[in-house]
C-alpha cells in the first residue's frame, strides 16, 4: 500500500555508494516535489525500513559493498512485496538486467542517466495516488531553501557538490551577488560527515572590522571597553562542523594572518586570553570579488588565498541558466503563498516568457523578491505580463534611486559635520567601486575591464594604484 497521507509528497529513497550520483538524483527528486531520502549502502536503508515508514519507491545501485543491489532487492521484496524498485547500474549487462526484472524490480535504469529521464521514470513507477500527490504537494513552511537547477551547469554544480562533500578540503565559492553561495555552502556541509555538526555562516563584510575579530574568535571579559563577559567566537560555535565566511574579500588584512594560522593549526586565542583555543572546523569561503587582481594589489593574502581556494566552485548567474527560471519562480511563488496565507498564484504564459528575457542582475535572490512582491500585491491567480512589467520597472526604480539617495544623504551628512574635500573624497570613493565592480565582471582581467569601462589600460592601472594607496 501507498506510504502516502493525504496531500503528501511521495517519499523516494536513493540507495547508492556514489555520492555523486546520490546527491545528483536526490536534487532533481526533491525539485520536482518528492521527499527523498538518501543511503550510501543496503544495510542503512534496510535500517530504516526496519524502524519502519516504508518508502513509495526506492532507486539502487546494483554493484555496493556488502550487499549488493539485487541481494537487497530481494530483501525488500520479502519484507514490502508491494514496494516499487527502479535499479540502476552502470552495467548494463543482461545478467544484471535479468536479475533485476526476476527479482521484480518496476524499471532498469541505465547510468549515466539523464535526470529528466529520471524523474519520468519516478512517476511511472509510483503507484498511481503517490505520484498525483507528488504534483500537488505544497512547501512547508520551515522548508529551508534549496539549490535548484537541471541545467548543464547545474547539473555539473551538483556533480562536484557530490564528489566534495566528503573530502575534508577549502572550498572557494564564487559567483555573483545573489546567485546562493551559501546554498553551495550548506549542500556541502549536509552532505557530509560533520553534517550533525553546527552550520555556523558570517557575512564579514557586515561586520564593522573592530568588531570583526571578536566576532570570529570570541573574547574575555574585560578584552575591551563594553565586553563585560566572556564571548565564544564563531569558530567555537562551528567546531566539529562548517563554518561559512561570506565576502571573503572584504577582511582586513590583520584578520586575513589570524584566519590563516587557524586554518594551518586548528588553534587561536580569544580577544584578551591566554588559552589555547583548538578546534576541528571545516572552512567554506565565498567572495563575489576578484581575489587574483585583490593578491595582485596587496588587499589579499596569497598564502591565505592558495589555502582557501584548494578546489573553486562557480555558482553560475541567473543569465546564464535561464531555462531554470520557470521552475524558481514557481517554486518562490509557492514558498510566499504558503508564508502569506494566499492562495498560490503562477505565471500566465506571456509573463513567463519576459521572465526568461529579463537579465536579472540581482541573480535568483532578485527572482525571489519579486515572486514574494507580485503574490502580495497582484490580483487574481495568474500573474500578467502587465502585472510582472510594472513589478519590474518599480525594482529597476529602486535600484536606480538606492544609490542617489544614498550619496545625497551622505552628501548632506558630511556637510552637516563641517567636513571639507568631499568631492574628492567621493569621487575616489566612485572610482573604487566603479573598478571593482569592473574586474569582478571580467574575472580580474585589466584589459577587458578598462574595455568595458572607456579607459585606456595604464588608466585603469593608475587608478587601481591611487586606490590602494588610500586604502594603505
Amino acid at each position: 500500500m501507498a506510504n502516502v497521507e493525504r496531500g503528501g509528497a511521495a517519499r523516494i529513497w536513493v540507495v547508492d555508494d556514489d555520492r555523486a550520483v546520490r546527491f545528483v538524483l536526490t536534487e532533481a527528486l526533491r525539485e520536482a516535489g518528492y521527499r527523498v531520502q538518501s543511503f550510501d549502502g543496503a544495510q542503512a536503508a534496510l535500517a530504516a525500513l526496519a524502524a519502519g515508514g516504508a518508502p513509495d519507491l526506492v532507486f539502487t545501485d546494483v554493484r555496493m559493498p556488502g550487499i549488493d543491489g539485487l541481494a537487497f532487492l530481494d530483501t525488500l521484496k520479502t519484507r514490502a512485496p508491494e514496494l516499487a524498485v527502479v535499479v540502476m547500474s552502470a552495467y548494463t549487462d543482461i545478467a544484471s538486467t535479468a536479475g533485476a526484472f526476476r527479482g521484480g524490480a518496476h524499471e532498469f535504469l541505465s547510468k549515466p542517466f539523464d535526470l529528466d529521464e529520471a524523474v519520468a521514470l519516478a512517476a511511472r513507477a509510483l503507484p498511481q495516488e503517490a505520484a498525483v500527490a507528488a504534483v500537488v504537494t505544497t512547501i512547508e513552511a520551515g522548508d529551508a531553501p534549496e539549490l535548484i537547477g537541471d541545467t548543464a551547469t547545474m547539473r555539473e554544480l551538483f556533480r562536484a557538490i557530490g564528489r566534495l562533500a566528503q573530502a575534508p578540503l577549502g572550498v572557494l565559492v564564487t559567483g555573483e551577488t545573489g546567485t546562493g553561495k551559501e546554498l553551495v555552502a550548506r549542500a556541502l556541509h549536509r552532505e557530509s560527515p560533520r553534517a550533525g555538526k553546527p552550520f555556523i555562516a558570517l557575512n564579514t563584510a557586515a561586520i564593522p572590522a573592530e568588531l570583526l575579530e571578536s566576532e570570529l574568535f570570541g573574547h574575555e571579559a574585560g578584552a575591551f571597553t563594553g565586553a563585560h563577559k566572556r564571548q565564544v567566537g564563531r569558530f567555537e560555535q562551528a567546531n566539529g562542523g562548517t563554518l561559512f565566511l561570506d565576502e571573503i574579500g572584504d577582511m582586513p588584512a590583520v584578520l586575513q594572518t589570524r584566519l590563516l594560522r587557524v586554518l594551518a593549526e586548528g588553534e587561536f586565542f580569544r580577544v584578551g586570553g591566554r588559552e589555547l583555543i583548538r578546534v576541528d572546523v571545516r572552512v567554506i569561503a565565498a567572495t563575489h570579488q576578484p581575489l587574483e587582481a585583490l593578491v595582485e594589489d596587496g588587499r589579499f593574502r596569497a598564502d591565505l588565498l592558495h589555502r582557501l581556494d584548494v578546489v573553486r566552485l562557480r555558482v553560475p548567474p541567473l543569465r546564464e541558466r535561464k531555462a531554470d527560471i520557470a521552475g524558481l519562480a514557481q517554486r518562490f511563488l509557492a514558498v510566499a503563498a504558503n508564508k502569506l496565507a494566499t492562495p498560490p498564484k503562477h505565471f500566465h504564459a506571456d509573463a513567463l516568457k519576459r521572465l526568461e528575457q529579463h537579465d536579472w542582475p540581482g541573480n535568483v535572490r532578485e527572482l525571489e523578491n519579486l515572486c514574494w512582491r507580485l503574490t502580495a500585491l497582484a490580483a487574481g491567480d495568474t500573474i500578467s505580463l502587465r502585472d510582472l512589467k510594472t513589478a519590474l520597472r518599480t525594482e529597476a526604480g529602486s535600484r536606480s534611486a538606492d544609490w542617489t539617495q544614498s550619496l545625497t544623504e551622505a552628501v548632506a551628512a558630511a556637510l552637516a559635520r563641517g567636513e571639507t574635500g568631499l568631492h574628492a573624497g567621493l569621487r575616489a570613493r566612485f572610482d573604487q567601486v566603479l573598478l571593482e565592480a569592473a574586474l569582478e565582471h571580467t574575472g580580474g582581467h585589466r584589459q577587458q575591464a578598462a574595455e568595458r569601462l572607456g579607459l585606456g589600460r595604464n588608466t585603469l592601472t593608475r587608478k587601481l594604484g591611487s586606490v590602494r594607496t588610500r586604502k594603505t
